[in-house]
């Protein structure tokens, strides 16, 4: 049972889940179901809607349906990974395809798309979609099927005029996708400035607790592209466990405290080290000396998100030992990859990337989580100065 008023606030769509009360015990907390198949009825029909686990499960519900709210969408699909996410919406178009895409973006899913999906028979495109004479220039009338958009990009943090670029989209008949994960709902909804669809890796500040793995698809329409999407996620059974599920709806009801918090506390960081003598750069686009600050005060709403670089300053060799010697002296910032968590986060990107990266060699990465701030400028500093 839904008790949602039109009236309430996305943070408050988000802090009661929609307001849902499981209609068998009154509880506010949803069940997890954990059952793989279900009975037919006699006359071999599935009336109550569920037929077997890989196709749907009521514990995919209340995530999708909060998440669908949050974004303004029509639906929602979650998935196994973020990985898996995205690469079903890209596996929905034919081969002989074309894909704009960003040069700088997640870099499992640029590696998969110019790996196996140019297998298939995609022809993939690399742009820097903050140029748009360089979006226009690429997107292919009748050809480009879809534009691939990822907004603030990891790891250098560039923001894209997401309406800009669903009017070049649009205009070639082609679909925008836009990877939403470190701007979240909380600061951006793509679907508001043109997008078709707004993807994320849940396993970040949606869940925000480092303890799932899960991707999110939501569409403004439910079109036959949609509906593709939702087929492979049957056919190629990249699914996520109830449980998973439960503990993403969970993770969402803070989304907007967690969010809002780790977005201040990384304001303030990029000022207090933007003119620090051991750096070259502090990439944040909440500054305002940021190249894409304008746009960001446009289209972000209530923060700038929680995710900052800093580059090293010196030869590309100084600066990635520099940073890597950084990294290894943080006491209260943990080395390790991913994001969005409430636990601050530091990673040498080129490091893991390796040597196709386009991530400058003295760059460190900060997920900034929900610490005190003055905790998390006190230990990065002693880092820098040691």
């Amino acid at each position: 049972m839904t008790r949602k008023n039109d009236a309430w606030s996305p943070a408050t769509l988000a802090a009661q889940a929609l307001g849902e009360i499981d209609s068998t015990t009154g509880a506010l907390i949803p069940p997890i179901h954990t059952a793989t198949t279900y009975e037919r009825d006699p006359d071999n029909e599935y009336r109550k809607g569920w037929s077997y686990s890989r196709s749907g499960n009521p514990s995919y519900q209340p995530a999708e349906a909060l998440l669908t709210a949050l974004e303004g969408g029509t639906e929602t699909l979650l998935f196994a990974s973020g990985l898996a996410a995205a690469t079903a919406v890209v596996m929905a178009l034919r081969p002989g395809d074309h894909i704009v895409a960003p040069s700088v973006m997640y870099w499992s899913l640029r590696n998969w798309l110019l790996g196996p999906a140019v297998e298939w028979g995609l022809a993939v495109e690399l742009v820097d979609m903050t140029d748009l004479s360089a979006v226009e220039k690429a997107v292919r009338p009748g050809c480009t099927k879809l534009v691939w958009v990822e907004t603030p990009a990891n790891p250098l943090w560039r923001v894209t005029d997401i309406a800009a670029v669903a009017k070049l989209a649009h205009a070639a008949g082609a679909k925008l996708a836009v990877d939403s994960t470190c701007a979240t709902p909380v600061l951006t909804r793509p679907l508001e400035h043109g997008a078709d669809i707004v993807m994320h890796s849940a396993t970040k500040y949606l869940n925000g607790h480092s303890d799932v793995i899960a991707g999110t698809v939501t569409t403004a329409v439910q079109d036959a592209f949609w509906q593709r999407i939702a087929a492979i996620r049957t056919q190629s059974g990249g699914v996520v466990g109830p449980f998973e599920a439960w503990l993403l709806q969970r993770g969402m009801r803070t989304l907007f405290l967690r969010v809002r918090e780790a977005s201040a506390s990384a304001l303030r960081i990029a000022h207090h080290f933007q003119h620090h003598p051991k750096l070259a750069e502090v990439l944040y686009p909440g500054l305002p000396d940021h190249p894409d600050h304008a746009v960001a005060q446009r289209q972000m709403t209530g923060g700038f998100g929680g995710m900052l670089s800093i580059r090293l300053a010196g030869t590309d060799a100084e600066a990635q030992q520099a940073a890597i010697a950084c990294a290894a002296k943080v006491q209260l910032w943990k080395r390790a990859t991913s994001l969005g968590g409430v636990e601050s986060l530091i990673e040498h990107r080129a490091s893991i990337e390796g040597a196709d990266s386009p991530v400058p060699p003295g760059l460190l990465r900060l997920s900034v989580g929900i610490e005190n701030c003055d905790d998390l400028i006190a230990d990065l500093g002693s880092a820098l100065e040691s």
